[in-house]
């Protein structure tokens, strides 16, 4: 303990360094920073020769739980597979109402309860590393990567295989030349990397990541699902649909200044908020003051055994955010035949091609987003070939029963 408490003194006065501008180099570590070797051969690495070890232990280490850590901890737990979930905050607003799936053990450490806090680092990392000392886990999956894969790689455990939430890459590497730091160290000792879209697997490969080490594969949905519905009724009003968080990132405030345009025009549109987030008293403001506050519903946070059901209410699902890998709430409605109206940032582009399976609008831009909806709203007796598409692609690409192969095929090879 004598040791490691010197080597933290030395991690606190690398943060002093920085707070006080000292630190010029961002691409050579600090020499006592811990540096895990890889224990596999990449030279032998292949996915299908070698059967899946039984009972194999994984210990899966997130932010909180969501919707997306539910369905990797079943996709792990399913596959017969010990499965230790640790959290490294918790969740401040509950996201995922079903609990943790059978035979996941949810791990009490000394993370877990309050929002990270660069200051709790040190004692953060020396209990994740008593952890992996009790649990003697075979892999470690960690993500974000400034957060949980930063805290794994200090640990010193190996193998870890990294994996990028999208907005780690696209939004939080820009804060500040020490998470650009942290970014490139933990990519550089990560064993291997996995993303849901080629923008975030380029990104990470830019920060130091071997590019020969990194899978890309959407999360997708299960298309059992979240499907059409059975029969579509003839609705005189047209719905628009948006379950994007209400943050900053995902730019649901301009939705809200396009949706005034839009009913200025349309007396018959309607706009359907599901979610919540810290803009939501700004959101209500900006429809309020644009008086159109009467025709919006919102429906608050929805459980995913009903959700398919509000895709279905729609007539156009729209998601306005400003960075994101594949988003998921993308292929749910894609699954659900719904033409997509999305911002053309890169990750959408992945997905929406323009008059096939939806429409693109300039990131940020209310005016050509409004122009855009009320183009949809024009050619309205076109919209069901356009889901039809939507469909489709969802069929071809976003099969989580399907992508979830890839998952374990990535555990095959680094055990």
């Amino acid at each position: 303990m004598v040791i490691a408490a010197a080597k933290w003194s030395c991690v606190d006065a690398l943060f002093r360094s920085y707070s006080a501008g000292g630190i010029s180099s961002f691409d050579t570590p600090p020499a006592f920073l811990p540096i895990p070797c890889s224990t596999v051969n990449w030279r032998e690495w292949h996915f299908d020769a070698v059967q899946l070890p039984l009972n194999m232990k994984i210990l899966y280490f997130s932010l909180g739980y969501s919707t997306h850590d539910h369905r990797f901890l079943k996709a792990i737990s399913e596959g017969g597979h010990e499965v230790f979930f640790v959290q490294l905050e918790g969740n401040s607003r509950p996201v995922e109402d079903r609990l943790v799936p059978p035979n996941v053990q949810l791990v009490l450490w000394k993370g877990g309860r309050n929002p990270f806090r660069w200051r709790d680092l040190p004692q953060l990392v020396l209990d994740f590393r008593r952890l992996t000392r009790e649990i003697k886990p075979d892999l470690v999956h960690a993500g974000p990567i400034q957060t949980c894969a930063f805290i794994a790689v200090l640990s010193g455990f190996s193998p870890i295989l990294t994996m990028s939430w999208g907005f780690d890459l696209m939004d939080d590497v820009h804060k500040s030349r020490w998470w650009e730091w942290v970014t490139r160290y933990t990519l550089r000792r990560s064993t291997f990397f996995t993303s849901d879209a080629m923008v975030t697997r380029d990104k990470a490969v830019a920060y130091g990541m071997d590019p020969g080490k990194t899978i890309v594969f959407p999360w997708g949905v299960d298309l059992e699902h979240f499907k059409p519905a059975a029969s579509i009724a003839q609705r005189s009003t047209f719905t628009l649909f948006c379950n994007r968080a209400w943050e900053t990132r995902y730019g649901v405030d301009v939705l809200a200044r396009a949706f005034i345009k839009v009913a200025q025009q349309n007396g018959s549109v309607n706009l359907l908020l599901l979610g919540g987030g810290s803009q939501g008293h700004a959101l209500r403001q900006i429809l309020e003051g644009g008086g159109v506050l009467d025709r919006v519903a919102f429906g608050g946070q929805i459980s995913q055994t009903v959700l398919p059901g509000w895709y279905h209410r729609a007539d156009l699902y729209i998601s306005p955010s400003h960075v994101d890998g594949s988003s998921v709430s993308l292929m749910e409605a894609l699954a659900c035949g719904l033409p997509c109206l999305v911002s053309d940032i890169p990750a959408n582009k992945e997905w929406v091609v323009e008059g096939q399976n939806g429409w693109l609008f300039r990131d940020g831009d209310a005016d050509h987003l409004a122009e855009k909806i009320l183009a949809a709203i024009a050619q309205r007796e076109d919209l069901p070939r356009v889901g039809d598409t939507s469909r489709k692609t969802a069929e071809l690409r976003a099969d989580w029963n399907r992508n979830a192969g890839a998952l374990m095929k990535v555990y095959r090879g680094l055990i």
